[in-house]
């Protein structure tokens, strides 16, 4: 596959259209200078490296990822690292996707949404959660994370100077 067009057409048939429902409600509102490309074999919005040439830490070669929207074998999952990297945020979406009332309990870990039932895909609440973070807010979360990174690292390694 070498576009999304093609990840969603080789999709199983019954998730081409929740997919591309998905991938529509995300690109009409995601926050302005996030790319859409395929992105760890799903389709991914991430910072282009011709905004942030330094790329991924964990690998330079490969942009900042932001959201992934792929289709698993039983699910369609929803990568959103704005969960994982700020809980008010994380929280919030559980808050307001439990005020929906759907029959089945919200699938969710630290950064991925697990959609088992096409019905209940809260395309609006999603719609939200795709603009509540700038580029600039997430670039800035993910450069504190690194020298978060950094400076724990500094603080486990033994000190050589005495050895």
């Amino acid at each position: 596959m070498e576009t999304v067009d093609d990840y969603i057409a080789n999709a199983d048939p019954e998730k081409r259209e929740i997919l591309a429902a998905l991938r529509t409600t995300i690109r009409d509102n995601i926050p302005p200078g996030l790319a859409e490309e395929l992105s760890y074999g799903m389709i991914g919005y991430v910072v282009p490296l011709t905004t942030y040439p330094a790329g991924y830490h964990c690998d330079p070669s490969l942009p900042v990822p932001f959201i992934n929207l792929g289709a698993q074998k039983h699910c369609i999952s929803l990568y959103h690292l704005g969960l994982y990297a700020v809980p008010a945020l994380h929280e919030w979406f559980v808050s307001e996707y439990e005020k929906l009332g759907y029959r089945h309990k919200l699938d969710m870990g630290k950064s991925c949404i697990r959609f088992k039932y096409p019905d209940e895909i809260p395309h609006a609440l999603i719609k939200e959660l795709v603009g509540k973070m700038t580029l600039a807010q997430w670039l800035a979360l993910y450069e504190h994370s690194l020298d978060d990174r950094k400076t724990k690292k500094a603080r486990r390694a033994p000190d050589r100077s005495t050895m």
